[in-house]
């Protein structure tokens, strides 16, 4: 498959899944990880799916949604799932949740969610257009539904702060 190949492409072919073992170098001093640790792991597991997805490279555009729901302790192991919700022309919303997995009971416990879009761009920083997503599950296409919805309200708010700036 060629990099410039814009033939749509199922979301299942950007779906990954990482895993982390949260060491205390990344907690803080009650033993939880960093919320900027995990923001961190959050990016790397996005831009793995976006680069899946897109077959080039992708720079982070925004963060534009992420709920910490629960506490990730020393010893935990972090499991991130990622995939592409959407892709407009050259940009790709893509959704990310974390699970605390228990070694023992291999239980899992949801911990974050975040959406992140990224840009596809070529070695010299220039954008170039990705392929469309084919959503084939109904949460798949909820979650393409609702990626567009998002886009939406990113514009609107960046258009009102634009507006602000300009007063």
């Amino acid at each position: 498959m060629s990099p410039n190949d814009l033939t749509p492409r199922p979301v299942k072919d950007s779906q990954s899944e990482m895993a982390e073992a949260v060491l205390p170098n990344d907690a803080n001093p009650l033993g939880n990880l960093l919320g900027g640790r995990l923001m961190h792991h959050i990016d790397i597991a996005g831009a793995i799916a976006a680069h899946r997805h897109s077959r080039s490279y992708v720079v982070t555009a925004s963060t534009d949604h992420l709920d910490f729901l629960a506490p990730v302790h020393v010893g935990d192991l972090l499991i991130l799932r990622s995939s592409v919700n959407r892709a407009f022309r050259t940009s790709m919303e893509v959704g990310v949740k974390c699970w605390v997995e228990s070694y023992l009971t291999g239980e899992r416990r949801h911990v974050s969610s975040a959406y992140l879009t990224y840009v596809a761009v070529d070695q010299q920083g220039n954008r170039v257009p990705v392929p469309p997503v084919i959503p084939e599950t109904a949460d798949e296409k909820r979650r393409f539904e609702d990626a567009g919805r998002r886009r939406e309200l990113r514009r609107a708010e960046l258009e009102r702060r634009k507006q602000t700036r300009r007063e």
